[in-house]
């Protein structure tokens, strides 16, 4: 399976109040990996830790609504009296993915339009704002963010924290001719930036390796990884496939999983607690100042003074300004409490996992179809069970694959 169908099982990430429970204590099972003659030495799976995949070690369970486009996301100018306003919103689950390249789109247009002036509003507090907001600092603007909620409050703050960027981004038969170029500009601007972060302190940002595990060969599951959904769903992969390392299919020796067929993928991952902290603290020490404010319609803006903004408010948008274009893909996510040395994810019988430094992820994904159009954010407690379930039975059965080799 190439990088781009492995992404595509693992895009239902980016879902996103809830319950707060303990754990029990018990002593991982680190799984022994045979050797693997068909790979490098330098190239062998390492030891993979069993995730405590206890219902008990739930400790939250969150909703996030993506903000889908059909045409993608909005980032056009418009004027509103004496205030020139540039949207960025409507991002899909391509929200923390696309955020700097997005940004530099925006911060861009607002310059062309400035007339010389140097006082910038930026509407919300999220992915996508707090972005803006240092990629405006950085062209030397004076930045103020206006917000209702800011991190760990905003809705991307429940994300997944997966690099997809074009996870929901549009539907193939909605967008421009320069879309997929358009894109491609903001996904690779977004890496490149990435990459400052990694190695700081509280690893914002990391790589991590992502395991496809499949009890059938590759052409019986394709039809689950990619269901004939009811949208015509963009997919760009192929066009920074240069950026991250190919996939490999591990032979069945090299590896610990109990599953057939495995295909690994390495890619970012962000920790979005910490890495929200840390564009929050670089926001402040440029200079930037935050105010609580909430906003009922466009017309709340003149009380501004700024006369240059940047629209940065998501799902929001769709009932500020009255922005049908907008629709809602609902997404869950089960936390479970993070554990030391567990730093990898996988898919599994239509569950996706990410053992993040801030949350065990674990998140049901049955195609991009999933949660159309549905804008209820109350969490499912069932739901969230049954996807740890899932992840029990898979080191259930690698325990039992374990014994007997043993």
């Amino acid at each position: 399976m190439n990088r781009r169908l492995f992404l595509q099982s693992s895009a239902a990430f980016a879902g996103c109040s809830a319950v707060g429970l303990t754990g029990c204590v018990r002593k991982p099972l680190a799984a022994s990996v045979p050797a693997a003659p068909s790979l490098p030495f330098y190239d062998a799976v390492g030891p993979i830790i069993p995730i405590r995949a206890d219902v008990d070690r739930i400790f939250r369970i969150t909703v996030c609504l993506r903000p889908f486009r059909a045409a993608g996301p909005r980032l056009d100018v418009e004027r509103l009296g004496d205030k020139l306003v540039v949207h960025n919103y409507g991002h899909g689950g391509s929200g923390w993915s696309l955020s700097w390249g997005s940004a530099d789109v925006v911060v861009r247009k607002a310059l062309e339009g400035a007339n010389g002036r140097r006082e910038l509003a930026v509407i919300g507090c999220g992915a996508l704002g707090l972005t803006a907001a240092s990629t405006a600092q950085r062209a030397g603007l004076k930045v103020t963010i206006y917000a209702k909620e800011r991190p760990p409050y905003v809705r991307s703050a429940r994300a997944t924290g997966a690099w997809t960027p074009d996870s929901r981004i549009a539907l193939s038969s909605a967008t421009s001719p320069n879309f997929a170029a358009e894109w491609e500009s903001m996904a690779r601007t977004s890496f490149n930036m990435y990459q400052s972060y990694l190695g700081m302190a509280g690893t914002p940002i990391e790589w991590t390796d992502w395991y496809s595990l499949h009890d059938q060969a590759r052409g019986e599951h394709s039809s689950r990884l990619q269901p004939s959904g009811q949208h015509d769903f963009a997919h760009y992969g192929d066009r920074i496939a240069d950026l991250t390392p190919m996939s490999q299919d591990i032979p069945e020796s090299a590896h610990p999983f109990p599953t057939k067929y495995v295909q690994r993928d390495t890619s970012l991952t962000f920790n979005i607690a910490d890495y929200s902290r840390q564009l929050m603290s670089d926001f402040m020490i440029a200079g930037g100042t935050i105010e609580t404010r909430e906003f009922q319609s466009p017309q709340d803006f003149a009380s501004l003074p700024q006369r240059m903004m940047i629209n940065c408010t998501g799902y929001g948008a769709r009932q500020l300004w009255s922005d049908e274009s907008v629709v809602p893909v609902r997404g869950q996510i089960a936390w479970l409490i993070p554990q030391e040395g567990v730093h990898y994810g996988l898919t599994y019988k239509g569950v996706n996992v990410l053992a993040r430094r801030d949350g065990i992820v674990v998140q049901p994904s049955h195609g991009e179809d999933e949660g159309w159009n549905d804008s209820n954010e109350q969490p499912d407690r069932g739901a969230a069970v049954a996807g740890v379930e899932v992840i029990q039975e898979l080191y259930s059965r690698m325990e039992r694959m374990t014994t007997r080799r043993s």
